[in-house]
């Protein structure tokens, strides 16, 4: 399988030098780092070349690296069920760049672009409908940026006096939350049924 993938790989590289920065195979899984600029580009030659017949959009999604100058890193996940193969694309974005939409090629990316738009903040251009997919309107803050506080920003409850749904600041501040990561179990002070064989078996 890994033999496929890196000639699958060299093919890509040598049609596409100029939209490919490097690739890898890794746990049976090629991955092609991808110039921005080309992507729609290099998502077409993917779908229609011989070798490839990258027919199927798998996924969209995103990874935040808050340290980096380029923060986001957007991944594609296509499959070729004409080989039995599948890749991953991976291109580096700043946080005011924005990306290529691929829907001209497969239409189906517009729902992941709206989720990636929705999650992360990312821009893409050329998308048909770009707007929050899985947040209620006026919603603040990407859910998945690493620096989203978990408790967000907003809190909603039903107003028994005001008979609807009311939108309010969150009064409990992240820094203040209290995480206690010990399980139910850890630091019992009752012996649960059972316990006293183990106990024996020690002894």
């Amino acid at each position: 399988m890994s033999e496929a993938l890196n000639e699958l790989g060299a093919h890509i590289a040598l049609k596409r030098g100029n939209d490919v920065l490097s690739y890898e195979v890794a746990h049976d899984e090629l991955t092609l780092i991808v110039t921005l600029s080309s992507l729609v580009a290099l998502v077409e030659f993917l779908k229609a070349d011989g070798t490839c017949r990258f027919s199927t959009l798998v996924d969209i999604t995103a990874v935040d690296y808050p340290a980096r100058p380029a923060r986001f890193d957007v991944v594609y996940h296509f499959l070729s069920m004409y080989q039995n193969q599948r890749i991953r694309l991976k291109a580096a974005v700043r946080e005011e760049d924005m990306v290529p939409s691929i829907t001209s090629v497969h239409p189906s990316a517009g729902w992941f672009e709206r989720e990636v738009f929705d999650m992360f903040g990312i821009l893409f251009s050329g998308h048909p409908d770009l707007r929050r997919l899985l947040t209620d309107y006026g919603f603040r803050g990407h859910p998945l940026r690493k620096d989203f506080p978990t408790t967000g920003y907003t809190e909603v409850r039903y107003d028994e006096a005001q008979k609807r749904v009311v939108y309010e600041p969150v009064n409990l501040v992240q820094e203040y939350r209290q995480f206690d990561f010990m399980s139910p179990w850890e630091g019992a002070e009752y012996i649960l049924p059972g316990d006293e064989k183990t106990d024996r078996a020690k002894g």
